[in-house]
């Protein structure tokens, strides 16, 4: 009998005899002073100083705040002390709250509360001096509230726990261990023997109809570290021989309190899924069958733990790559085999498992071959260590088996078909790092020197330990003792690898200066003589062609080397561009060479491969150390067709140490390889022609504004006017439109500003809401309050010069006069007004402003609607840099009106005539139309569902005829979008060895690609594989070797493509010390390629979604190298740091605009708020949209075709305790699991929650102000973990608390998103406490659903999907969002068109020439 039945009214048993029984249970564990006053009580009622209901009615107020039972049948004290007084998470047994709904707080006052926990005072949570009741007199329950409640100091567990359950006793012919052991049925031993003390081995028994139990009585699991810690458990069964397999008791020996266990074991499974565990004791071994009825609920626990360590380990085992997000899928959709007592496995199952989970893969890898990767370093252990705070490197000898996983033999990846010369570039590298590794003598493995594992001795047994020298070894290996592999270690050189800290923490060396050189040079003591006569004379220099050291002669054109006073600095290399001589002696000038060494390739560079740069200086000739030859490698007239062909890495032999080529110009800042450009100099300065010095002007010349055309106008005498003016290479009119940075003018009108409301607030119940104290940052994540405004739009009316005293214009410093454009948001009414109207529409009004020429950022074009002969979409959507206008606004008097006659009359240009219709053009000519572009045959590989290529589509770049993509569901989801393309559902190296074999169709007989046919190859091949390994070993390498990135860089070899584009996380470029990007670039520059890599977010393309993705662009010989889109939208700066550091090295991409946009940011709100309401595991895969769209964005993404039907507007089913746990999450920006209620709630599937204790006290966070404890483990306190603290099924997950102080108190789990906020990076499986765990929708109690997320990264309406709810967020997370890609497609776009503008104008000058 426990206490929760003490609690009930029943027949037989009154008043007085349940209080005694209450006493009589308790009475070991009640505080020193209240066994005291019970005393007191006891003896006052005995002497009849006090009357028996008296007694009867302390004791209870005394026990009720002892143990805080709240009893709801009596409505005394004990109920108003357990109600007011802050009790710290304890149980409330009573009956007084109502059920309402499916999922109700207990409580209707509490239901209140729970909209937010910054609810008015008086209401729910809040005390007010109004509702607060008079506290007792009996006892100060300050002091009450600061002790845990009891514990059995036996099994550790809550004595006021409704689960615990007592002991029930055993049937009268039940037999003590020796004599039950001795009894015939067992056929065993004969009672005439003298005992077993002489067998060697215990004799094994099955038992069923069991229970454990602990001395007290209390039913108790055995593998919650209980009998690791010497605890007495015994238990009770019915006892058979080991050849009987049938679970029934007939045929068993009853048996009592065997024991105690001494141990408790798994030794594998039966054949099918059940596991086989067994208990020892002193006497015999006893394997498990099936538990008594009232047991079976805690032994039901214990097998779900083994079947799941299970199925993760033999998961993981096949995906090593797969996210926490995959493995709670996985979990999700397995269906538990028959015979086992619990019907679903969900992710609260996982965490509460977590420990052993961990400790059976600890096994697993302990088992394992030393070069293979073990599974605790898989992304997924990862993540669950983290969240359920697992003990690392606890020695497990307590299992004697574990459990038993047959290894899959065909485990690692196929092997990667590569071509010869990407296979050498790769296999010639990583040879000289093992290489050099071995003659380092390896690298020392350390330990973290805490953990159990670290702690033992080394076993002497396992193969590394034999091959030690101290037990007779030879010491070569160098592998740690395979039982002291430090698991802890091993799980953090995994974390340091795979997140790389921002770049800003980093030392970053400034660009290289070209004085730099010259410090460190030294002089040579050659003979210098002229060789001819002097060819020019400018002022004091005489300029040469050749000049004789000592017995070489050298002229202007050849390569020289100057060697460093530093002798371990090899030397600089350079071309004499011109030899002169003036009064301070001999001179040459050098443009200088970069070595391979120099660039981002950095040791994976080709070491005679030299790049040219803009850098170089004025030398004196002495400093020349000798003649080199350096070669320029221009691509062969076949190059296209050479792919798969190249075989030698070589490109040219160096016999002499005076041999280097160079093919590719290298931009330092941003590291683009580039084709050289093309300077011709005229005769008379071939003498004197740097191209360095030549890009160097051409570049300045650029970026000064100049004023072209002036117009006479007698008005103005202070300053000179102009009809144009150039900037960037753009040329400017009056009458054009230009866009500035947002602080080059503010507006008249003072914007409603976004308030930012700090949501932290003071007034919070510590009682209900324990946790709300680890919110002290006002920083929402996934909030817009720090993003910048988009750039301001004006229109030019004068450009102009100020005149100096003498009259002359001063040309240096150009100015404009414009006329300043609102946008919707500018004006009075604020934020709101921009979400209804287009992002493109503006506002004209007559407010001027004089501004730099030089603050100018570009060019656009701003039409009146009324003037344009096309619909406002179509113009739209005709070209970048947009804007329409339909009303002026003016802010004296916040009122919308007609634009005046001079605002339409664009094309005007200060002529005074003209209507502004028809097809004009802001510099009022017809437009040029734009030579048609052929789109480029594509092939997508590791396609996904597509979202690259259809940006690509969108952008009218590319027409992807073939794709391959190896996971059905989205290959099927490639083909219902693109129906024309060839989908290949197989394993891309399957592919390309066919391919290279000469065959022309698959095993199915579609046609394969063949060389020639691809001229756009886009692609993102995963790179999981090699992303937790971070030395380079034999096992580094073949991984290396086999990944999918090799692959596809071979397939870029073969094919040779005119563009290549490879997608990657963020991460790709800081892999292995930016190994991968190294290599990747070092494969492309011997192909031939120009190439270079940037890091973009896609929320500066247009969705509400921070996603930084690595893009490495290449083009082939010929076409021109795409740059990377200047960013459209702006975002919030947080997530928009975007340059990477390699080798100490900061690179930048080559967006000019930073953080600007010409539009504002896309929000939430923006991207879902026409979609309709749906409920938690909303499965209808069409439904009716029931409204128009709201935003700019839902008018582009529903698309102009009228869809009356959604599709996919379906999400997850998630367990009935998340359910309740998302229904009591605020609907307040930012809230998360920090304000959920610490109460009992109803949960949908009939049972309820339980209430997280707090037992422990927090050495970081202190106390509550009311003294409340806020550890939930005894870690807290600075010791190690003890798993009888675990709880479960708990509103306030049970884990959170536990690891949440070292874990940034995992903000954003159970995180809402926020309207007018963004979302955090799409993932495959949205899960409260996944990864990105801001997923719940802002206003409804569901996590977000397949469209939401498909609008999230941009993918249109129409846009299909295919398989099941997580197969489609599957496609959905791993997509390369349209928007970004369509992007990346136009400029891919640009560049082809340049290149046919140029084919064209060099076709005219070859008619003219022939003219």
């Amino acid at each position: 009998m426990g206490l929760e039945v003490l609690e009930k009214d029943e027949d037989g048993i009154s008043d007085e005899d349940r209080v005694k029984e209450k006493v009589k249970l308790v009475q070991d564990f009640l505080h020193p002073d209240a066994q005291d006053q019970l005393s007191s009580l006891k003896a006052k009622m005995k002497s009849s100083e006090i009357s028996m209901d008296g007694y009867l009615s302390k004791v209870k107020a005394l026990l009720g705040r002892e143990l805080c039972v709240e009893n709801g049948s009596h409505g005394d004290v004990v109920a108003q002390n357990c109600k007011n007084g802050k009790t710290n998470g304890s149980a409330a047994n009573g009956d007084s709250h109502k059920k309402e709904d499916e999922e109700v707080i207990m409580d209707t006052k509490e239901a209140d509360a729970m909209k937010s926990p910054s609810a008015p005072k008086g209401k729910g949570g809040r005390k007010s001096k109004s509702d607060s009741e008079p506290k007792s007199d009996v006892t100060d329950t300050h002091l009450l509230f600061q002790t845990p409640p009891p514990k059995c100091p036996d099994c550790r567990q809550y004595l006021d726990d409704s689960d615990l359950k007592l002991f029930q006793g055993d049937p009268d012919n039940a037999l003590d261990e020796p004599e039950m052991l001795t009894d015939e049925r067992l056929s065993l031993f004969d009672s005439n023997e003298d005992g077993f003390e002489n067998y060697e081995e215990l004799p094994q028994h099955k038992i069923t109809n069991f229970c454990v139990y602990d001395k007290r009585g209390h039913l108790c699991p055995f593998d919650s570290g209980l009998i690791e810690k010497n605890v007495e458990l015994y238990f009770s069964c019915a006892v058979k021989p080991i050849y009987d397999d049938n679970p029934c008791m007939d045929g068993g020996v009853p048996a009592k309190k065997l024991g105690p266990i001494n141990a408790w074991w798994i030794t594998g499974f039966d054949g099918g899924e059940k596991a086989l565990i067994g208990f020892t004791t002193a006497f015999a071994d006893y394997i498990l069958m099936d538990p008594r009825e009232e047991y079976a609920p805690i032994f039901a626990v214990m097998q779900e733990k083994i079947y799941m360590s299970k199925m993760v380990v033999e998961f993981l085992q096949k995906n090593p790559d797969v996210s926490y997000e995959d493995l709670l899928n996985k979990i999700e959709t397995t269906v538990p085999p028959a015979g086992l007592n619990f019907n679903r496995f969900t992710e609260d199952t996982l965490l509460r498992h977590a420990q052993f989970v961990v400790e059976q893969v600890e096994s697993y890898d302990e088992a394992g071959d030393s070069d293979e990767q073990p599974i605790i370093v898989t992304p997924c252990m990862r993540d669950l260590i983290k969240l359920a705070g697992v003990t690392l490197g606890k020695r497990r000898q307590a299992i004697r088996h574990p459990t038993k996983i047959e290894r899959d033999s065909k485990g690692g990846p196929t092997r990667a078909t590569t071509t010869k010369l990407v296979y050498k570039i790769f296999d010639t590298f990583f040879s000289d790092q093992i290489d050099q590794n071995e003659k380092d003598g390896g690298i020392k493995r350390q330990r973290c020197g805490v953990c159990e594992v670290c702690l033992v001795p080394d076993c002497g047994k396992c193969s590394a330990c034999k091959d030690m020298i101290k037990f007779g070894g030879s010491g070569r290996s160098k592998q740690a003792c395979q039982k002291r592999r430090c698991p802890n270690l091993a799980v953090k050189e995994a974390e340091d690898d795979e997140n790389i800290e921002e770049e800003e923490l980093l030392p970053v060396k400034a660009p290289s200066k070209k004085v730099s050189k010259a410090k460190t040079k030294k002089q040579s003591n050659g003979k210098l003589t002229w060789v001819g006569d002097s060819i020019k004379t400018e002022g004091k220099k005489q300029y040469y062609m050749k000049v004789r050291m000592d017995n070489e002669v050298l002229e202007v054109g050849d390569c020289v080397s100057v060697s460093s006073d530093d002798p371990s600095i090899l030397l600089y290399l350079a071309r004499i561009t011109s030899l002169w001589e003036d009064n301070n002696g001999k001179w040459f000038h050098a443009h200088w060479f970069c070595r391979g060494t120099d660039t981002v390739l950095g040791e994976s560079s080709d070491p005679l491969e030299l790049f040219l740069v803009e850098d170089c200086e004025d030398m004196q000739l002495s400093y020349i150390e000798g003649k080199v030859n350096v070669m320029y490698k221009a691509p062969s007239d076949n190059w296209f067709m050479e792919g798969g062909m190249v075989e030698d890495i070589k490109v040219i032999d160096d016999d002499n140490g005076k041999n280097f080529f160079y093919q590719l110009w290298y931009e330092g800042d941003c590291a683009r390889f580039e084709t050289p450009p093309t300077f011709t100099p005229q005769e008379d300065c071939k003498y004197n022609f740097c191209a360095s010095c030549s890009r160097a002007e051409e570049r300045e010349e650029q970026e000064t504004p100049r004023v072209f055309e002036p117009i006479k106008d007698e008005d103005h005498d202070s300053k000179a006017l102009y009809a144009l003016a150039c900037l960037k290479g753009e040329q400017f009119r009056v009458g054009d439109s230009c866009y500035l940075p947002p602080d080059a003018y503010n507006f008249s009108v003072k914007a409603a500003s976004p308030v930012k409301r700090p949501h932290r607030k003071e007034d919070v119940d510590e009682e209900l809401y324990p946790e709300y104290y680890r919110k002290h940052s006002d920083y929402i994540k996934g909030s817009n309050l720090d993003a910048p405004e988009p750039f301001r739009v004006g229109r030019i009316k004068e450009i102009f010069c100020h005149r100096r005293s003498n009259g002359k214009a001063d040309v240096s410093e150009v100015k404009l006069r414009l006329y300043k454009f609102y946008r919707p948001e500018n004006t009075h009414k604020g934020a709101k007004a921009g979400y209804h109207t287009d992002i493109n529409q503006l506002y004209w009004s007559d407010e001027e402003v004089t501004v730099n020429m030089s603050e100018v950022l570009g060019r656009c074009r701003v039409e009146y609607g009324e003037d344009l002969n096309e619909t406002v979409q179509d113009f739209s959507s005709g070209g970048p840099d947009r804007f329409y206008f339909l009303e002026a606004y003016n802010a004296k008097s916040k009122s919308f009106e007609d634009p005046p006659n001079h605002a339409r009359s664009a094309v005007n240009k200060g002529k005074g005539k003209g209507k502004g219709k028809g097809n004009y053009s802001p510099l009022g000519l017809i437009e040029p139309q734009d030579p048609k572009v052929p789109k480029l045959r594509t092939l997508d590989v590791f396609s996904g569902c597509g979202g690259l290529s259809e940006g690509f589509h969108q952008a009218g770049i590319a027409e992807t005829l073939w794709a391959i993509e190896m996971w059905d569901p989205a290959a099927q989801a490639f083909r219902l979008n693109n129906p024309g393309t060839t989908v290949f559902t197989e394993d891309c190296n399957v592919l390309l060895k066919l391919v290279m074999s000469g065959e022309k169709t698959n095993s199915l007989g579609q046609r394969l690609p063949q060389k020639g046919d691809v001229e756009m190859l886009c692609g993102g091949p995963p790179c999981q594989g090699f992303s937790g390994m971070n030395r380079f070993n034999s096992r580094t390498y073949s991984k290396f070797k086999n990944s999918l990135v090799v692959s596809y860089l071979s397939y870029c070899d073969y094919y040779r493509p005119k563009f290549f584009l490879l997608e990657n996380v963020r991460n790709f470029v800081s892999f292995k010390s930016s190994m991968v990007l190294k290599l990747t670039l070092r494969c492309l520059v011997r192909m031939g390629y120009q190439c270079t890599f940037g890091v973009l977010q896609a929320g500066q393309y247009g969705v509400a979604q921070t996603r930084r993705r690595a893009i490495i662009l290449a083009a082939a010989p010929g076409e021109k190298l795409p740059r990377y889109p200047e960013p459209l939208h702006v975002f919030a700066p947080r997530a928009c740091s975007l340059n990477v550091v390699v080798d100490d090295k900061k690179y930048f991409s080559n967006v000019t605009r930073g953080n600007g946009g010409v539009y504002r940011t896309i929000t939430v709100r923006d991207t879902m708020s026409d979609l309709p309401e749906i409920r938690n595991g909303a499965s209808a895969l069409e439904i009716s949209y029931n409204g128009e769209p709201q935003s700019w964005f839902q008018r582009q993404i529903r698309g102009t075709q009228y869809q009356p039907i959604l599709k996919d507007h379906i999400c997850k089913d998630l367990s009935a305790l998340v359910a309740a746990r998302m229904r009591h999450i605020p609907l307040a920006p930012g809230s998360d699991w920090r304000d959920l209620p610490n109460m009992e709630v109803r949960l949908r599937d009939g049972t309820s929650s339980k209430k997280l204790r707090y037992t422990h006290p927090d050495k970081k966070n202190g106390r509550s102000s009311s003294g409340a404890l806020r550890g939930v483990c005894t870690c807290s306190g600075g010791v190690p973990c003890d798993p009888a603290d675990r709880q479960f099924n708990t509103l306030i997950p049970w884990c959170l608390p536990h690891t949440g102080n070292r874990h940034n108190h995992w903000a954003g789990l159970y995180g809402r998103l926020e309207w007018d906020g963004f979302f955090s990076t799409t993932v495959t499986n949205p899960e409260p406490m996944g990864k990105q765990g801001r997923v719940l929708h802002p206003e409804q109690h569901r996590v977000v659903s397949v469209r939401e997320c498909a609008r999230s990264q941009g993918f249109p309406d129409t846009y299909r999907f295919f398989g099941n709810v997580l197969d489609k967020h599957r496609q959905v997370g791993n997509a390369v969002p349209p928007p970004l890609s369509r992007a990346i497609g136009l400029e891919i776009k640009k560049c082809v068109l340049e290149r046919i503008k140029e084919e064209n104008d060099n076709v005219k000058e070859n008619e003219k020439d022939a003219i």
